[in-house]
């Protein structure tokens, strides 16, 4: 057992193993041909308390830590579940909304999330801005006790199954990062749209989206926490965000060496197995010991987070060293399964596509290079 993990932490990984294995595996590659991961999977995810569980229970969720929440994003990322939203659902819009909601905002959303009767989505990224989040147009502003949203965005994950969206708008566009306001906009709100679902090369399962706003009127009470605060809540919770894509990658890159060693011992080629040949070999090891060593340091900013330790730039280190890692370990075991790798049906083909955008959302990797030089 891994020192980060207690036992409870364990009893909840065999739970999320089972639930994968019936629920979610076998139908993942048809749902990548759908683009969308139909919602009745939400409400079973729910039932069986795998939303939220970070979230406290009388709010609805699991009580349960950042611990737990790695444990479901580690088995999801060991079967390239790649078009599951759980993690963006659950452990960046719900701690949002715990974090920075009013007691009645997390009465009315947070059991809904935990239930899967709500999906959740957070619009920061538009047309015209990427990880430059000052930079947003998007705009709220205020007449009486309203806001009126007019704007775009796009790259929304969870987009067309979402029913409750954290929008990142300026309340103030005059003052730049000092005018952001998060205010939560749900499906069905007149003048809030849809767009079309994106297709992409990768992470094809899960539903990405345009999301448009025209003269959309929501109360004062759905903006979550201070007006014009947002940025700084931004900054604060995008730490966690990244250990995430950082805990994925680094389970991604165990998964498929796992899967990779399985292959190379059973495919025979010139009279003997892949495995057998030195290159195969010591590609394997060299992997191995890279895996390693990178698990050992993703392990350790998930004790600092659950200490509450975890800094911003911790977590830029994390995530930028863990996603290079992955994609260049996954080209080297999808070539190892030589054409087969390029197939389909074989799981690692898909994963090393879906691994490329991990450099990309949640700050880029050139973002994640200038947080970390503005302390040297």
């Amino acid at each position: 057992m891994r020192s980060v993990f207690r036992e409870d932490h364990e009893l909840f990984r065999e739970q999320v193993r089972r639930f994968i294995e019936s629920e979610i595996a076998p139908f993942h590659q048809q749902w990548e041909k759908d683009g969308i991961v139909p919602k009745a999977v939400w409400l079973r995810a729910g039932a069986e308390g795998l939303l939220c569980c970070t979230i406290p229970e009388e709010y609805g969720g699991g009580g349960g830590d950042f611990g737990h929440a790695a444990v479901l994003i580690e088995e999801l990322a060991r079967v390239n579940a790649s078009g599951i939203g759980f993690p963006l659902h659950s452990d960046i819009v719900a701690p949002y909304i715990y974090a920075y909601g009013t007691e009645e905002q997390k009465r009315e959303w947070l059991p809904k999330l935990a239930r899967g009767e709500h999906i959740g989505a957070i619009a920061m990224t538009e047309p015209g801005t990427g990880s430059d989040l000052k930079s947003v147009r998007t705009t709220a502003r205020r007449e009486g006790n309203d806001y009126v949203i007019n704007g775009q965005k796009t790259f929304i994950t969870n987009g067309q199954n979402a029913s409750l969206v954290i929008v990142v708008c300026k309340t103030a566009p005059d003052l730049g990062s000092k005018g952001v306001s998060l205010i939560v906009v749900e499906d069905g709100t007149p003048g809030f749209a849809k767009g079309r679902k994106l297709e992409k090369i990768g992470l094809r399962a899960q539903d990405t989206s345009e999301l448009f706003f025209d003269e959309v009127r929501v109360s004062v009470t759905q903006r979550l926490g201070e007006e014009n605060a947002g940025f700084s809540y931004l900054m604060r919770e995008l730490a966690q965000e990244r250990l995430v894509i950082a805990v994925r990658a680094v389970a991604s890159i165990e998964g498929m060496l796992d899967r990779t060693i399985q292959y190379t011992r059973d495919r025979k080629v010139f009279g003997q197995a892949i495995f057998d040949f030195q290159n195969a070999r010591f590609k394997l090891a060299h992997a191995r010991a890279k895996a390693e060593m990178a698990r050992v340091y993703v392990d350790d900013c998930i004790a600092r987070h659950l200490r509450r330790e975890l800094s911003p730039v911790d977590a830029a280190m994390a995530k930028l060293n863990a996603t290079e890692l992955q994609n260049q370990l996954l080209d080297d075991f999808l070539q190892l399964h030589g054409g087969y790798g390029y197939m389909s049906e074989y799981v690692i083909g898909g994963a090393w596509v879906d691994a490329r955008v991990m450099r990309i959302y949640g700050g880029t990797d050139e973002i994640m290079k200038e947080i970390i030089a503005r302390t040297l």
